[in-house]
């Protein structure tokens, strides 16, 4: 059984029709790609997976309970967590905070959690952890503000990690990230644990190719085709749409 799973999902604003009949099937432990030009959709499906929008028609399962009217917190106490195409961290919290802040509000300990922390070594040594598995240990003090772009981008992704998804959806966690700085976040992307299942939206071919098992491709809105990587690589309509060359000719 798929863990995370679309029937018929559809959005329309007004006339416009963003998502239309997308069914996505993403096993448990995969490593996902959704990709697609831009205006493709990829975003909103994103978007409803986790709550921001609600379906105008279809349904969501989450690891097979049906979760489409559910409100975004209520999908993260269940499994799922995400980070944004711009990073919606607190600019003036350190990571070391920002980790704590997120570890103590899935553990329940509310506003008292800097005070309990030293008190629950497990919380700590979770803190830590985390911290090192994102390779901010050289940054835990410093101002989020002030951190490098790529720093804040794994900040992101350690954030949404602390909440201990079995699903974690990635959008475009590469974008605006400097060369110098894309090696770190994209071996970080890798190591991520094989039991948490990560769904992908990126436009860096390079990272999608290298990271996913399985690419979903969408134009329009719709599912255009899905398969291996090497699969898609190879199939004409992904060529046509991507080179902009006509399908039909």
């Amino acid at each position: 059984m798929p863990i995370l799973e679309t029937i018929g999902l559809e959005k329309r604003f007004g006339g416009v029709t963003a998502a239309h009949g997308v069914s996505l099937a993403i096993e448990k432990g995969a490593r996902h790609a959704l990709i697609g030009p831009n205006g493709a959709g990829k975003t909103t499906v994103i978007n409803l997976l986790t709550g921001v929008l609600r379906p105008t028609a279809g349904s969501i399962m989450l690891d097979g309970r049906d979760i489409t009217a559910l409100a975004p917190y209520q999908r993260v106490r269940l499994g799922m967590a995400r980070t944004f195409q711009i990073n919606q961290l607190f600019s003036d919290l350190t990571p070391l905070e920002t980790i704590g802040l997120a570890v103590s509000e899935r553990l329940g300990l509310g506003s008292d959690w800097w005070r309990l922390v030293g008190s629950r070594p497990t919380v700590t040594e979770e803190i830590v952890e985390i911290g090192e598995r994102f390779r901010l240990t050289d940054v835990m003090h410093e101002r989020t503000a002030i951190l490098p772009y790529g720093k804040q981008r794994l900040l992101e992704i350690a954030l949404a990690f602390a909440c201990r998804p079995h699903v974690l959806l990635l959008d475009e966690p590469a974008a605006g990230v400097p060369d110098a700085e894309r090696h770190e976040l994209l071996a970080t992307i890798a190591a991520l644990p094989e039991d948490v299942t990560v769904l992908l939206i990126e436009h860096d071919m390079d990272l999608v190719f290298s990271f996913a098992d399985r690419i979903s491709v969408l134009v329009n809105g719709g599912l255009l085709v899905e398969g291996a990587p090497e699969d898609v690589a190879r199939d004409p309509r992904v060529k046509a749409v991507y080179l902009g060359e006509d399908l039909d000719a």
